[in-house]
């Protein structure tokens, strides 16, 4: 069952998240056959290395119901459909520059029924919202990315975090957080998640 790993670290999921969560191994591999979103050998992998992946932003903050959250760089739907599925009652839109991969993102929220899911074939920079989270993996280095969005982020603070970016990164990023020069947040996402995999994972959150 593909959502054991999932309920492992979210027992609280309803049957119906299961049975969501369940469906996105055989989806994303169907999809692949057609537009590889997901590199051929990682396809097996994708409920630890993306799904499970994505839910660290999860863990660090649980969205509130009303949060709207813009995920930038979505590829093939990662991390907006994961959190879209754990938090149904939070609007997600997911941009992406490149159109087929936002084909992938509108056939699998189709197939999962997840009505609180706006795909769009755009670049950050032309989205004309406001956000209170907005969310990513590894698209670019911190400082372009904080200067793509930093208008884009809503006033309006509801949550025990203020708004901000929620960003999923890998490697050394010392570097990185120097030359952005804000306030920065990072957490190890072994202090969430036991398996090998997360050794080099990190969470940045960079507060607005």
């Amino acid at each position: 069952m593909n959502a054991a790993l999932i309920k492992k670290y979210f027992p609280e999921i309803t049957e119906q998240q299961e049975a969501q969560f369940d469906q996105l191994l055989p989806l994303y591999t169907e999809w692949n056959e057609k537009i590889n979103v997901v590199s051929r050998k990682d396809i097996e992998n994708l409920m630890l290395h993306h799904v499970l992946h994505s839910l660290a932003i999860a863990k660090f903050l649980p969205f509130r119901p009303g949060t709207e959250v813009l995920d930038v760089g979505t590829g093939g739907g990662f991390p907006g459909i994961p959190l879209a599925i754990l938090f149904p009652e939070v609007q997600f839109l997911l941009v992406d520059s490149i159109g087929k991969k936002i084909k992938v993102v509108e056939g699998v929220a189709e197939a999962l029924g997840l009505s609180n899911v706006q795909a769009r074939h755009m670049r950050a920079e032309d989205v004309d919202q406001d956000f209170e989270f907005i969310v990513s993996r590894a698209v670019t280095r911190l400082t372009p990315f904080y200067y793509w969005v930093k208008n884009k982020i809503s006033p309006n603070h509801f949550h025990t975090k203020r708004n901000g970016l929620l960003l999923l990164k890998g490697g050394e990023l010392t570097e990185e957080i120097a030359e952005l020069g804000k306030k920065v947040k990072v957490t190890d996402l072994t202090s969430y998640f036991k398996e090998d995999f997360f050794e080099t994972k990190k969470l940045v959150y960079v507060p607005m």
